[in-house]
């Protein structure tokens, strides 16, 4: 168990003031059973709560670690009197906070329902943020409430892509999906399952691009799926991680969400929910093409999103050292399988994920 001096040692009085300032009775107990070694390699956190003391002029304050995600980022929970914040902890080198303050201030002047940032360490990496809760749509989503809370993402949706596209918004353009989908044959079918077959998908990915570029350009938050959307009681939904915001197809971010990779629903309620969502968009005049048009543009734009995602999830396991994702690959093959059957100039790609990819796959996780 650590001694009061040993921490002092590590980090000087200054910092052991701070921690006792800011670290509750309840939770003192558990820092203290943390080893030296712990405290002394996590000097982001001394330099968070350093930054931290500043911003609460040294009033107590206790926090909690609200949760990491896919890239290097961490989110800390502070409780201060009878408010809660969320602390944004975004290493430099690794990732970038401007863009999360500038998409940030975009779509709070679209009315959308995003973090406001209360205050700022661009050069440390450190954001603070309001606070939405923790109630995700994963979380709460049901077979009774998912009609109302999918409807009000589309409004909130729409929002986003009627808004003028600002100038410098990245383009979401033809080498990035190509890219993107060299990951399935890169990480997925190379590093995590040893197989071959990537060399056969480079037709498949020409037609997903192509689909891609010939839908009409709008806003893109990138991720508008259930972890990313917080139900709230007021504006609903709460939307999170969109600093990868781009310019690109008009279908992408619908498929984020009617084909979710960490839930999935049925083909009934997601053909009723998306030709609602094309209605709103024919009266927005976003897109003027007939639905059948829509629905291959959709359909290709979750092959797209599907293969992206499964390479992530495997580059996360082979190169970060994260497998938690490797149990979602299983969806989003499924998804890429079953709407793959329905073209037939997507036979070649049915076949291999059916005959080599999936039962790979299969096999790897029930091993892991």
């Amino acid at each position: 168990m650590l001694k009061e001096a040993s921490l002092i040692g590590l980090y000087g009085c200054d910092f052991y003031r701070i921690l006792q300032n800011c670290i509750s009775l309840s939770n003192r107990t558990e820092w203290m059973k943390m080893k030296d070694n712990e405290l002394k390699a996590d000097e982001r956190l001394a330099a968070l709560l350093k930054w931290l003391n500043l911003y609460f002029l040294e009033k107590p304050f206790t926090f909690e670690l609200a949760s990491g995600d896919a890239s290097f980022r961490r989110y800390f929970r502070i409780f201060q009197e009878e408010q809660s914040f969320i602390v944004m902890d975004a290493p430099p080198g690794k990732e970038d906070c401007r863009p999360f303050v500038k998409i940030a201030t975009a779509m709070q002047r679209l009315d959308l329902n995003v973090p406001e940032v209360l205050a700022s360490d661009i050069e440390d990496g450190f954001l603070l943020l309001t606070d939405f809760g923790d109630e995700q749509y994963l979380d709460v989503l049901d077979a009774g409430n998912v009609d109302a809370l999918y409807n009000d993402a589309f409004r909130a949706l729409l929002k986003l892509q009627k808004a003028a596209v600002p100038a410098d918004l990245p383009a979401y353009d033809y080498d990035l999906l190509i890219s993107e989908m060299c990951l399935f044959g890169d990480c997925l079918l190379g590093d995590y399952l040893s197989i071959s077959g990537a060399d056969d998908l480079e037709e498949t990915f020409e037609l997903l691009a192509q689909s891609a570029m010939q839908q009409p350009a709008v806003w893109v938050h990138r991720d508008f799926h259930s972890r990313n959307l917080m139900r709230t009681h007021q504006a609903n939904p709460a939307i999170l991680d969109f600093q990868d915001a781009v310019c690109g197809p008009v279908t992408y971010d619908v498929v984020s969400l009617l084909k979710d990779c960490y839930i999935s629903w049925p083909d009934e309620r997601v053909n009723h929910w998306l030709r609602s969502y094309y209605e709103m968009l024919l009266e927005q005049r976003i897109v003027d093409v007939d639905f059948d048009v829509f629905r291959r543009w959709f359909d290709l734009m979750g092959i797209q999103r599907h293969l992206k995602a499964a390479g992530i999830f495997a580059r996360l396991n082979c190169r970060d050292g994260k497998p938690t994702y490797l149990k979602d690959i299983p969806c989003t093959l499924k998804y890429i399988h079953d709407v793959s059957c329905r073209y037939p100039e997507l036979e070649n790609l049915a076949i291999l994920l059916r005959k080599k990819i999936m039962p790979a796959m299969n096999a790897a996780l029930s091993s892991f």
